[in-house]
């Protein structure tokens, strides 16, 4: 073979394995033990502020691993709380900053229309180590940013756990 040949099956074999490496990826999950645990310390935060909620944690790709409901907590958090976290998963960024960058008038405003799009506090990013694992929400406390205080203190739970 000729030089020329050799360094053309290099290059092909060289360009095969790097697209190799891209076909596939790896992600690192949530287990349900863990969504659990941000659950439960988001919705005992509320409880100890007095307030009756609803917290969903959904995997990155906004599916619900769990969802707990407090004994008088309206109807309606059932759906909402879920719909924050799926909107801070799909948007990997808090729903109080959505709701911000998305008011009347904003270039973004159009996408509250979307379905399930929730532009209000109490939703936020689950991430540690610079990995995405998904999203929390609270519904029920008096406001966005009171639900947002409650998952924080889920999200506090486990930070030992999913930083690394």
């Amino acid at each position: 073979m000729c030089k020329k040949t050799i360094i053309s099956f290099s290059l092909l074999a060289l360009s095969s394995a790097l697209l190799a490496q891209e076909a596939l990826f790896q992600s690192k999950s949530l287990t349900p033990e863990t969504a659990m645990t941000a659950a439960r310390a988001a919705m005992e935060f509320c409880r100890r502020q007095g307030y009756q909620v609803g917290v969903a944690v959904v995997d990155r790709a906004g599916l619900t691993q769990v969802f707990l409901r407090d004994r008088y907590a309206g109807a309606h958090t059932i759906d909402v709380a879920t719909n924050k976290a799926w909107t801070a998963a799909s948007f990997r960024m808090p729903t109080q900053a959505l709701a911000a960058e998305t008011q009347p008038g904003k270039s973004m405003s159009g996408i509250r229309n979307a379905p399930r799009v929730l532009a209000v506090g109490g939703g936020l990013v689950i991430e540690g180590g610079g990995t995405l694992f998904g999203a929390i929400g609270v519904s029920g406390a008096p406001g966005g940013e009171a639900d947002a205080v409650c998952a924080q203190a889920g999200i506090k739970s486990i930070s030992d756990a999913i930083e690394f």
